[in-house]
């Protein structure tokens, strides 16, 4: 049997950690150079020259952001519980202010979810 040739732990170390980034940085290049001569990529379209533009109308009032409903957050939590079939009632929905609270109601909705 022979001699280790160090028993250094930071030169072991060091030889370690350089075998270990050449294999990170040989796979990387090994990725870029796929992705350069992957066939499944679709091909790119030849660019057209631009069209001429219409003549410039005149400038229309941006059209306002839709006013949202402030009842649609209900609407939407009533269609998935009677999506969800059963005999299921709405009592309440309120938001949940504390975070404790938000804790454990999110962690009896995971115990109680039904597979």
């Amino acid at each position: 049997m022979h001699q280790p040739a160090t028993t250094n732990p930071l030169i072991i170390m060091c030889i370690n950690m350089t075998i270990v980034f050449a294999v990170l940085i040989g796979l990387s290049f090994m990725i870029k150079f796929i992705h350069m001569i992957d066939p499944t990529k679709p091909k790119e379209k030849p660019a057209e020259a631009p069209k001429a533009a219409p003549a410039a109308a005149p400038a229309a009032a941006a059209p306002a952001a839709p006013a949202v409903d402030p009842n649609l957050n209900i609407a939407v939590i009533a269609a998935a519980v009677a999506a969800y079939g059963g005999d299921a009632k709405i009592v309440a929905i309120r938001p949940i202010e504390s975070a404790g609270w938000k804790s454990v109601g999110r962690a009896n909705g995971v115990q109680n979810t039904v597979f």
